[in-house]
């Protein structure tokens, strides 16, 4: 199974230069907790509610901060035509719960959560997942 297989390829991006408040009124209204960053058609970071409680909140920071101030702009994605057990073993490695997906010229072309791989019946490589991302630590540690 590939990872378009599984994949959401509905997605809204925001820009470096929204504003904070922007970017969580759109979380609120697309019920998400994640959007990616695009300058143009490069993916250049991702915000996530995460993001906006620690970075904003927790540093008095306004809703008329811009995004690109509190990104996180080292983004790991993945390719839509990886297999998807693969790219499940990766996202336990990295700690990482969602990752952007990417065609083969680096476009944004959806997301991959572990939503979406629970619901591919894939359940070997959820729990895998799921057990390697429960690690204390990992890569979006907020301690910026």
């Amino acid at each position: 199974m590939k990872v378009s297989d599984v994949m959401t390829s509905d997605v809204q991006l925001c820009t470096p230069e929204d504003t904070v408040g922007d970017v969580a009124q759109a979380m609120a209204r697309l019920d998400v907790g994640l959007l990616p960053v695009a300058e143009g058609d490069y993916l250049v970071g991702m915000i996530t509610d995460r993001d906006l409680a620690i970075r904003v909140l927790g540093k008095d920071r306004g809703p008329d901060t811009q995004i690109k101030a509190v990104m996180t702009p080292d983004v790991k994605y993945c390719f839509e035509d990886q297999d998807l057990e693969t790219v499940s073993w990766n996202m336990g490695d990295i700690q990482v719960r969602r990752l952007p997906v990417l065609n083969r010229q680096k476009r944004l072309v959806g997301i991959l959560s572990l939503g979406d791989i629970a619901r591919s019946h894939e359940r070997d490589a959820t729990a895998a997942s799921l057990q390697q991302i429960s690690r204390p630590g990992g890569q979006h540690t907020q301690a910026a």
